[in-house]
């Protein structure tokens, strides 16, 4: 669907955009997208990054690139040249989902209902402005802590601390995880919801 010549996008899309860490253009992900079908927020599909969208592609930046793009780069290559003698192409769609897993950022949808919506606090005493913002900016915040809670807990699991203490900082990250399910209900997909100890 177009809005005056403009493509409407939603989160999950994918836009090109310029990546300011890749220093070029590249295809991104839509994490969270305003009422009109605006992207605002998008997540580079080559180097993982989170960053307001900047309006698409831009002219070549002269500086040289970061030294992981040209390692991405050689190891996209690779990929393409698996491909053309003919084995799977999955492989790099596979590489790159469990690389956005492991960090934490992978782009998540609300549900549709939500979508465009506004939350509103409304305050016990008259006469008190009421305060709101929309949905989607909320959505984007909640995620943004599930992620960072999932990068605490695997940063917990890869420590080299003693189990007694692992066991005990899991257990709080489990507890933070269990008071964050209310906002399940913002989610599209089951799987990228809040678990508590509980489920």
């Amino acid at each position: 669907m177009t809005d005056g010549g403009r493509r409407r996008v939603r989160a999950g899309d994918r836009v090109e955009d310029h990546c300011r860490a890749c220093k070029m253009a590249r295809e991104h992900t839509v994490v969270v997208a305003d009422p009109g079908g605006a992207p605002l927020r998008v997540l580079c599909d080559t180097c993982g990054s989170l960053h307001d969208y900047r309006g698409g592609a831009r002219e070549p930046d002269s500086r040289p690139a970061p030294a992981f793009v040209e390692r991405f780069e050689r190891e996209r290559s690779t990929v393409a040249m698996t491909e053309s003698s003919g084995e799977s192409g999955e492989l790099e769609r596979l590489l790159r989902r469990v690389i956005r897993e492991e960090s934490g950022l992978t782009p998540v949808a609300p549900a549709a209902k939500w979508r465009g919506g506004e939350m509103v606090l409304r305050a016990g005493r008259p006469g008190v402005q009421d305060k709101s913002w929309p949905i989607d900016t909320f959505f984007h915040k909640v995620v943004m802590l599930r992620n960072r809670l999932r990068v605490l807990e695997q940063n917990i699991n890869a420590a080299d601390i003693p189990d007694d203490l692992k066991v005990k900082l899991q257990s709080y990250v489990t507890g933070c995880y269990g008071t964050l399910t209310s906002f399940n209900v913002l989610f599209a997909d089951d799987a990228d919801r809040f678990r508590g100890s509980g489920e």
